[in-house]
């Protein structure tokens, strides 16, 4: 039985499948369904999790070197919501592009984790260093 680190079995699956330069995207309650993409839902209420919390829970056991969001992220939150985004990010290279774009990046992923986050434009696909 695992006592510590990441006990969803379905986030270690995923986790464990990730090699060099391969994508993870964590996303909030109103990304889109992606057939053919591994989901792992998460949500429970709103905001519980947040994309934060597995976020930081993933980087406990992960090695990730680039990190991509919506460049509309920043123009509807506050630079709070942004400093606390790129405070957990510690070290890993932040992109911003179109909502667009970031979802064309979507389908190469390994999975996705879906979170409860109500913080618009919150999702984050990150890349394995």
């Amino acid at each position: 039985m695992l006592r510590h680190g990441i006990l969803n079995p379905n986030i270690n699956s995923l986790l464990s499948r990730v090699r060099h330069t391969n994508t993870l995207v964590i996303a909030d309650r109103g990304f889109p369904y992606w057939p053919g993409i591994e989901t792992v839902d998460i949500s429970l209420t709103d905001d519980i999790p947040r994309v934060l919390d597995v976020l930081r829970a993933i980087q406990e056991v992960s090695n990730f070197g680039a990190a991509y969001m919506a460049a509309e992220f920043s123009s509807v939150n506050g630079p709070a919501v942004e400093g606390e985004f790129r405070s957990a990010l510690h070290g890993i290279v932040l992109n911003f592009e179109p909502h667009v774009e970031l979802k064309k990046r979507v389908p190469s992923a390994i999975g996705l984790i879906r979170t409860g986050d109500t913080i618009q434009y919150a999702n984050i696909i990150l890349e394995s260093a």
